[in-house]
């Protein structure tokens, strides 16, 4: 694969995660995966009272671009409601599909761009996205 796919930037994010990642009193919890590739994402989110997320852990069996697509929705989350979140998802599946530009919010997810040559990269991109999203779900289902 190009250089450009795994550089020092992807890595970098993807080494930034923590295997151990989680909260103590998490209002949504899910785990994904993708049968493509195999990779796996476990979330579990909290929410304030008005629905924003508090705090996200996520933890990673995936390639270095999901370990890095995780890493950039872990940092940049916090303050961010679901709605918010999927339609990022949204942008970040177009810019994989359609070439459309990376989404503006975040300026790191422009170093995903690369992967939109690489089709069987693309679920281990958007899955963290899948499993916040799963597991916002579950707690509106629970609540």
């Amino acid at each position: 694969m190009a250089s450009t796919l795994y550089n020092l930037d992807i890595l970098r994010l993807a080494a930034s995660l923590v295997p151990s990642d989680r909260l103590e009193n998490a209002d949504g919890v899910a785990e994904v995966r993708a049968p493509l590739c195999g990779s796996r994402i476990q979330a579990e989110v909290a929410f304030t009272p008005d629905q924003k997320i508090s705090a996200l852990a996520l933890r990673a069996s995936a390639c270095a671009l999901g370990q890095a697509s995780a890493a950039i929705l872990r940092a940049n989350a916090v303050g961010t409601d679901v709605a918010t979140i999927a339609q990022i998802r949204a942008q970040i599946a177009e810019m994989l599909n359609a070439n459309a530009q990376p989404p503006q919010i975040w300026p790191d997810l422009a170093l995903l761009a690369p992967a939109k040559d690489y089709a069987s990269r693309h679920a281990a991109i958007l899955l963290p996205y899948d499993a916040l999203l799963a597991a916002a779900e579950k707690m509106k289902l629970a609540g």
